[in-house]
């Protein structure tokens, strides 16, 4: 299982970024998968999912209206469309695929077994 994020950067205040996570070694349309945040010296948060089985998706209330998760499950990508960022959005934004394919959208990290290596989203004010 490999999943590496890109897309990550610095933007100011209300710009957008598109996050991508690509997949690798492993069913893609049948788990869910998720993009976490954490921030330095806080802890990690479940922003949203999606189950590529059905394109079902869950949102933070922190990002609700905000944010937009899709999937292509011909490329065996997710995205995290990102936009009126606000500074409280920085972190290191991980996606992650759940443990089991019976699982549904959590915002519990333990749901998630394999993550990737992170990539950095810095929004200015």
């Amino acid at each position: 299982v490999q999943l590496v994020e890109s897309g990550g950067g610095l933007v100011q205040a209300g710009g957008s970024l598109r996050l991508s996570c690509a997949a690798s070694g492993f069913t893609f349309g049948a788990y869910v998968i998720g993009w976490f945040r954490q921030a330095p010296g806080k802890e990690r948060e479940g922003v949203s999912c999606i189950r590529n089985s059905d394109g079902s998706a869950y949102y933070a209330d922190s990002v609700k209206g905000r944010f937009a998760i899709s999937s292509d499950n011909v490329k065996n990508k997710v995205y995290l469309q990102m936009n009126s960022l606000k500074p409280e959005d920085t972190a290191v934004y991980y996606c992650a695929r759940a443990r089991s394919t019976s699982y549904s959208c959590s915002r519990a990290g333990s749901y998630f077994g394999s993550w990737g290596q992170g990539t950095q989203v810095t929004v200015s004010s």
